[in-house]
């Protein structure tokens, strides 16, 4: 894959992100799906204004939420320091974020701010420990939804991919599931950007990175998930993660969305057959069964990770990054870029990162290296 490829692939996945998010504004957590239809209609097609009652309320169709706002800092400091470098991030969240916050759902940014930040704000402003002392428990998407721009940065290192989600991840959430869930997803993006499809063998690639030792998975069987050999050691821990099942999922979920005698109909009611709450169990098999599906149709994985209510802004911003990655910016409707605001200064970041991506040693011949 040459390195224009590479440069789309990698806009596409953020600018999908940025877009996903400003999609689930209006229409953020309708679990009564009745009432979702009656404010939004039998189908959303565009951005939309939060009800004066709801969710991020004041704001507009197209804008941000606070995970947005979050996202874009944290693609600030990757654009201008050229790497990550947590100690930039924490300043910025401590300059740029915190001080707009106070510790209740309704406020800040976005209009709106989630379970692990307002936690983070308690540990940071409040009881003034110092950042690595900041996660708390919860068992939600926030940290993919910033770390996604890591898993960009760093989609042909796989090891320092891992080393960086996992690093940022538990300055708001410190549960090892959690952390390895997010590290997967990451993992899974990355790939997307090289080139690779979401589909049935992609974990069996995401497998041998565990066994060279560049994601930090435990795992025991041998190739295809075969058992170990009798007498085999048990292998060296590559890294904290007990277990590669986080690995796995995002082949199964393609498998089912090629599978023939397994249908969702229509493809909005992933969010029934997985679940339409905020945790990552829930949103993550949802977002890759959408991206799996729709792999060349931006448009469609969107439209229905936002139309099937519950924690659809999350389900949107995900799937949406990985479909992205798969058709690059390139393939992105433009109405869905034109009605984003600042689009021009999001894509300008975007192709800025993009372009620290596709450097001179981007792999040549395809993918056999992995």
């Amino acid at each position: 894959m040459n390195d224009a490829t590479i440069r789309d692939r990698a806009a596409g996945a953020v600018m999908g992100a940025f877009i996903g998010d400003a999609m689930g504004l209006g229409p953020h957590w309708y679990y009564d799906l009745h009432e979702l239809r009656r404010d939004y209609g039998a189908w959303i097609t565009g951005y939309t204004d939060p009800r004066p009652d709801r969710y991020h309320a004041g704001l507009k169709a197209g804008q941000l939420s606070q995970a947005g706002f979050i996202l874009k800092l944290l693609l600030q400091s990757l654009v201008e320091r050229g790497e990550y470098d947590e100690a930039d991030f924490c300043r910025r969240m401590d300059e740029e974020l915190l001080p707009l916050l106070d510790g209740t759902p309704v406020c800040g940014p976005g209009g709106y701010t989630s379970q692990s930040i307002r936690e983070l704000w308690r540990q940071r402003v409040e009881q003034k420990l110092p950042w690595g002392k900041t996660g708390g428990h919860a068992d939600t998407t926030e940290a993919i939804e910033r770390t996604l721009i890591l898993a960009v940065r760093y989609a042909l290192d796989p090891s320092r991919l891992a080393t960086a989600i996992a690093g940022n991840a538990v300055l708001t959430q410190i549960d090892d599931t959690v952390v390895s869930m997010t590290v997967a997803y990451g993992a899974v993006l990355g790939l997307l950007v090289r080139g690779h499809r979401l589909d049935a063998h992609l974990s069996a690639t995401l497998m041998k990175l565990v066994k060279s030792g560049e994601l930090p998975f435990h795992a025991v069987t041998s190739d295809n998930l075969h058992p170990p050999r009798p007498g085999a050691p048990d292998p060296p821990r590559a890294g904290k993660f007990a277990s590669p099942d986080a690995l796995l999922t995002p082949s199964y979920m393609a498998a089912a969305a090629a599978d023939p005698d397994i249908r969702i109909e229509p493809a909005w009611k992933v969010s029934l057959v997985y679940g339409m709450p905020c945790a990552i169990y829930h949103q993550l098999p949802a977002a890759y069964y959408l991206a799996a599906r729709f792999h060349d149709d931006f448009e469609s994985a969107l439209l229905h990770a936002v139309n099937g209510g519950g924690q659809n802004q999350a389900r949107a911003m995900l799937a949406a990054a990985l479909v992205g990655a798969q058709v690059g910016l390139s393939r992105i409707p433009r109405r869905f870029l034109d009605g984003l605001e600042e689009s021009a200064t999001l894509q300008r970041l975007a192709a800025d990162l993009a372009a620290c991506v596709a450097s001179p040693a981007t792999l040549s011949g395809g993918e056999s290296a992995v």
